[in-house]
Formats: C-alpha cells, structure tokens, sequence
C-alpha cells in the first residue's frame, strides 16, 4: 500500500478518538487494521496518548476569562513610572552625547582622519538631537494619549 494510503487511515484513526465517525467509515477501518500493523501500531500509540493526557487536571480561576477578554478590549495604558524611565533614559542619552563631543570628539576626529566640525555635526545630528527629541517629546505622550483617549470616548 501506498503511503498516502496510510495516511488517510491514520486521519480517520483521528477523527475517529476525537469525535467519532460513521459505522461504514468505522467498518472500513476495523477491516484495514486487521491487516495493517503500521495503522495498529499508531491506535495504540494514539491511545497511550490519549491515556497519558487523562491524567492531567488544569485548575482555572473562573475569572480569568473574563479578565483576560477584559484586557483585551482596553490598550494597555503605560505608568508614570514607566515615562520617567524613558525620560530619565533620554536625559542620559543626551548628556552621553554631549560628553562623548566634548571629552572624544577630537580623538573621534584623529582616529577617522576628517576634521572636528563634520564629527561634532554627526553627533549632534545622529545622536544628541534625536535624544534632545524624545526627552522634549515623552513628557507630552501621556497627555497627547489621554487626549485621544477622550476623544474617541466621546464619538462613541
């Protein structure tokens, strides 16, 4: 027998401990494992499983559902705590930046072998203005998200 064959009886060997199936297709299927080891072979390893997996229990708080749909349907709203990190992060990115022109721009501007002014206009432009950006912008994010918030309620 071909192996798709096969394959087909152990779809049916599936359906059949899942949810059953009809009597002809049932019969169809007693009469090939009779004559198919491989097939049998997998019913009882089917089986086992199915055995082996009977002796678990899950325990779940009933309210779980509930709260998990629940957090679901609302955007998850980001803390104080959690914009002063990031503002906190920004204000040591910029100070970075800084520190690292003043302090290495010069052994920055010896090392690539090009003048002080395009690496301190590189660090600036890649570096310290961006970090500047989200230090001036994360302060406003929480009252830009609360407006939104608002708004939306409020079309509804």
């Amino acid at each position: 027998m071909n192996l798709d064959h096969h394959e087909s009886f152990r779809h049916t060997i599936d359906e059949n401990l899942a949810r059953g199936i009809s009597a002809d297709r049932e019969q169809s299927l007693r009469e090939h494992l009779d004559t198919c080891a491989s097939c049998r072979e997998y019913l009882n390893a089917s089986n086992r499983v199915i055995a082996g997996l009977g002796g678990f229990s899950f325990e779940v708080d009933p309210t779980l559902n509930a709260r998990v749909l629940s957090s679901l349907r609302r955007p998850a709203q980001p803390g104080r705590r959690h914009w002063a990190l990031i503002s906190v992060a920004a204000v040591v990115l910029t100070m970075g930046g800084s520190l690292v022109d003043l302090r290495f721009g010069d052994v920055i501007a010896s090392v690539f072998d090009i003048g002080r002014m395009p690496v301190r206009q590189g660090l600036l432009a890649f570096w310290i203005v961006p970090s500047l950006c989200v230090l001036l912008l994360f302060p406003l994010l929480p009252l830009l998200s609360k407006a939104g918030t608002h708004r939306e309620e409020r079309t509804q």
